[in-house]
């Protein structure tokens, strides 16, 4: 019998990672595209391409998405399991102020609509579908407890959070309305090549190879001060799918339980490509900058990189998936994942 994966999302820094690892396990995968992507042309998903079913979908279109999914389930009436993987998002917390309505609308009640869909098909086949809803460690905002676990209380700050935490409870309240397989991730940060240029560490890295080809001479960033908890998505998307081969569902936190600034990820992004930065500054916030051992300014602060509402502290604590799901990280320092991001 044959497993089956749906994943909205799969153009992504996490959807591409989790088609390959769902290959590699036998799956037969669909996704869905947003029409403001080409359907034939994605770079992460160039090389797997041929491998997997890809049509047009967006999270706010009701009937779109039962459509496709009718039409997975009638293509493959004999499936195994359906494993459904919500990675869809308007994910930038920044953007998120920019656009509220949006945002609530894919990340918060676009999961709604999976799973009511879910909730209304056939006992025979709901009880065969799994579903995976991507949450994130923002919902924690300004947090309450330090580390951050699974019984942490959310604060959230910002409008993507908010929507991602309506999402969260929406999932728990039809697990147990409706006793369906349906599970929260909680993932912290997570990096890699395939990042999107509009996220943080990819605009420090590609900023960075501009420099050193000497196209470029300085990076403008805003708060160096929020901590992260840092990981690499190829260990995170393994998080998800052990999620889904549990005998009951239940929601995760997934981190590294280390954290640096983004003002030590600069650093150290630098140092890897043979940049010794030092820092000057007026006080601490928009005044400060830095410069290379040529006396050459690197990095300047502009104020419109600051979000409305600032996430100071993230620290996750995995040890519940650690110790449940056996989930394990082959990227184990904040330095693996940098040269990973240069060089993978």
């Amino acid at each position: 019998m044959i497993k089956l994966a749906f994943i909205t999302g799969i153009t992504g820094q996490d959807g591409s990672y989790l088609a390959e690892l769902l290959l590699q396990k036998n799956y037969k995968i669909y996704g869905i595209v947003r029409r403001t992507s080409l359907l034939y042309s994605h770079t992460r998903l160039d090389h797997i391409r041929d491998k997997i079913n890809l049509r047009y979908g967006d999270m706010t279109d009701n009937s779109g998405l039962l459509n496709y999914l009718y039409e997975i389930i009638t293509k493959n009436p004999n499936f195994e399991v359906l494993e459904i993987y919500n990675l869809a998002a308007q994910s930038h917390v920044k953007v998120s102020f920019e656009i509220p309505e949006y945002t609530a609308n894919v990340d918060g009640i676009g999961v709604m609509r999976i799973l009511e869909i879910i909730r209304s098909l056939p006992n025979k086949i709901k009880n065969k579908i799994k579903f995976y809803q991507a949450g994130t460690s923002e919902m924690y905002g300004q947090v309450l407890e330090t580390p951050q676990n699974e019984n942490t209380p959310f604060n959230p700050i910002s409008p993507y959070a908010a929507a991602k935490l309506y999402a969260y409870y929406m999932v728990k309240c039809y697990r147990q309305g409706y006793n369906l397989y349906v599970v929260n991730g909680i993932l912290f940060n997570h990096e890699s090549p395939r990042r999107g240029i509009n996220f943080l560490t990819m605009k420090v890295v590609n900023a960075l190879k501009e420099i050193s080809n000497n196209t470029r001479e300085y990076i403008e960033l805003g708060n160096l001060y929020s901590k992260r908890d840092w990981g690499h998505a190829k260990d995170y998307v393994y998080g998800m799918w052990l999620m889904l081969q549990q005998d009951n569902p239940e929601d995760f936190v997934l981190a590294t339980g280390k954290n640096h600034t983004i003002k030590e990820f600069v650093n150290r992004v630098f140092a890897y490509k043979g940049y010794n930065i030092k820092w000057y500054c007026e006080g601490e916030g928009i005044k400060e900058y830095a410069k290379d051992q040529n006396e050459i300014v690197r990095v300047k602060i502009n104020p419109k990189y600051y979000r409305p509402c600032e996430v100071d502290f993230l620290l996750g604590d995995a040890s519940k998936a650690e110790t449940k799901l056996g989930w394990k990280r082959h990227f184990d320092t904040l330095d693996k994942l940098i040269v990973d991001m240069f060089d993978g």
